[in-house]
């Protein structure tokens, strides 16, 4: 039997980062994965003859650059292809397009409103500000506030010395913004309904919120502070689909000696002594290591994987009190062609980046609406988006696939478990919205893939369908995430250690919770963090 130093639960892209830097450090690393494919929501797979889908995570911004670096991702075929801008079509058979160019962006809301496009220097310089002070907290390990241990005490006063940096205007905006709504937000700048739609878009993505309920705010920021080739808030395509990333990551992972097993799913982590020493996995075989790090966000890696026994009573209470509401949906097409939007001017290059249909704030809070009482939105919001339009390796020629988050999904119907005629139906709503807009849509449709909650739940591993294994709340971010007292990727279970979203700093496609973790193991087995940029930063 062979016995590892680390052993990965979930070849998701926080368990690859993980294990690539545990790899590069010398140890013996290994990643299981329960499906026959390497990816987790990161992935790329062939549904419909000859087309590629990203039928999970579909764009990419949020990706750390440093993790790039230290891993030689391009080298080993990442490439990210930034796309132009966007559009919202408004209910009058209008649109309003956004651009990656700040100028032309302010030209644009000038057609709508010129008082907007003044204001727009203003709003996009209080956002940068905002995104630059969180951003150097992503690749920091979050202290413990009740510790007076001395690295503790001085990663607050590098946390207090950030703050005090700001004047006392700046100090009390951001604390405001924190807590605040994206529609209370926007309204401090604009007035055009179509703008504050389009700029409240971030707000909500993956969100059990509506873009009038408080902490929106923040949700806009942590999708505004990624970056492409340098670009803050610029958004792209991994080139053959969001698999592309995971890719990349496991062949840096077989590089460095690392290995990935598929078809591996994990039944329960092997416990003796209040200290892991392997995995049992679904099929029987046992599996030993030193070390264990789940990729499993907290509620599925202890309340399904971990005999509760091994566990703090308030943990677990904790652990169970964690929200991860799912409120997402994904519909993957297949398209003959492209769609027609008459709204767009022939040649737009506004159809290459994401399109919306939910024209005000107010249409968004009404299908949040739907989600609370416990049904999908019957008018769905949408972030659509036609990869192929850049990347034509994804599609034969002349074809196309289009990519639509939705909003709003509950992981159940009043209730009780969906139904395959439940996901039809949301199928249905989502498809007439697009044909409203684009006549004649439909009639290009090759083939649909639909993922509604329980999907993302039975398929990926995702919590009730969040898609970042736990809401960004501001009660479950930095020293919060996942629970307090366990938010620097230990758990009660000595040698066991989480390293996804649902630890700091979050969801989406970052890496920075696996690399995280990968310096909290190698400071711990007293290892150097080589190839780990500023893993241990100075305080």
């Amino acid at each position: 039997m062979t016995a590892w130093d680390i052993l990965v639960i979930g070849a998701g892209h926080n368990g690859l980062v993980a294990a690539c830097y545990l790899a590069k450090a010398g140890l013996k690393v290994c990643v299981v994965e329960k499906n026959d494919w390497i990816g987790g929501a990161a992935v790329s797979r062939e549904l419909y003859p000859g087309f590629t889908y990203s039928n999970c995570s579909y764009v990419n911004s949020l990706f750390r650059p440093e993790i790039m670096r230290d891993l030689d991702l391009p080298k080993h075929g990442l490439q990210i292809l930034p796309y132009e801008g966007g559009a919202l079509m408004t209910e009058d058979g209008g649109y309003l397009g956004m651009f990656r160019d700040h100028d032309a962006n302010r030209r644009e809301i000038a057609r709508h409103s010129k008082r907007d496009a003044e204001a727009y220097d203003r709003y996009a310089r209080d956002v940068l500000r905002h995104c630059r002070f969180i951003r150097p907290m992503l690749m920091r390990t979050p202290p413990d506030p009740a510790s007076f241990r001395p690295r503790d005490l001085a990663e607050l006063a590098w946390l207090g010395k950030q703050m005090f940096g700001l004047s006392e205007l700046a100090m009390m905006d951001m604390i405001r913004f924190w807590t605040m709504s994206i529609a209370d937000y926007l309204d401090e700048y604009f007035e055009n309904p179509a703008v504050k739609a389009y700029q409240a878009v971030g707000s909500i993505i993956g969100t059990a919120l509506g873009p009038m309920s408080p902490g929106t705010a923040y949700v806009l920021l942590h999708h505004a502070m990624g970056d492409v080739d340098g670009n803050v808030g610029a958004w792209g395509y991994s080139r053959g689909g969001m698999g592309g990333v995971t890719k990349a990551l496991t062949a840096s992972l077989r590089a460095a000696g690392g290995e990935v097993i598929t078809g591996a799913g994990v039944d329960r982590v092997l416990v003796k002594n209040g200290r892991s020493h392997g995995v049992v996995l679904a099929n029987g075989d046992e599996v030993i290591a030193r070390r264990v790090v789940s990729n499993m966000d907290v509620r599925r890696t202890f309340l399904k994987h971990v005999e509760e026994t091994e566990l703090p009573p308030e943990f677990v209470k904790r652990v169970k009190g964690f929200k991860t509401r799912g409120s997402s949906g994904k519909l993957n097409i297949a398209l003959d062609g492209v769609p027609n939007f008459p709204a767009l001017p022939k040649g737009a290059p506004n159809i290459k980046g994401d399109l919306h249909f939910t024209g005000t704030i107010e249409k968004m809070e009404r299908a949040y609406d739907d989600w609370k009482s416990g049904h999908f939105s019957a008018d769905p919001f949408q972030d659509c988006m036609i990869p192929t339009m850049i990347d034509p390796t994804m599609t034969p020629p002349g074809k196309h696939f289009m990519s639509c988050f939705v909003q709003y999904a509950p992981p159940k119907i009043e209730g009780r478990d969906w139904t395959d005629a439940d996901r039809d139906a949301f199928r249905d709503a989502c498809l007439n919205q697009i044909e409203a807009y684009a006549p004649g849509f439909k009639n290009l449709v090759l083939h649909v893939e639909v993922r509604t909650p329980r999907e993302l739940e039975a398929e990926v591993g995702l919590t009730e369908g969040n898609i970042f294994q736990g809401e960004l709340t501001f009660d479950q971010l930095l020293f919060n995430r996942p629970v307090p007292g366990y938010a620097q990727y230990r758990t009660p279970i000595r040698d066991l250690y989480l390293c996804g979203s649902s630890t700091h700093p979050g969801g989406g496609v970052m890496g920075a919770p696996g690399r995280n973790a990968a310096a909290e193991i190698l400071r711990d087995m007293k290892l150097p963090a080589k190839d780990l940029s500023d893993a241990y930063p100075v305080l």
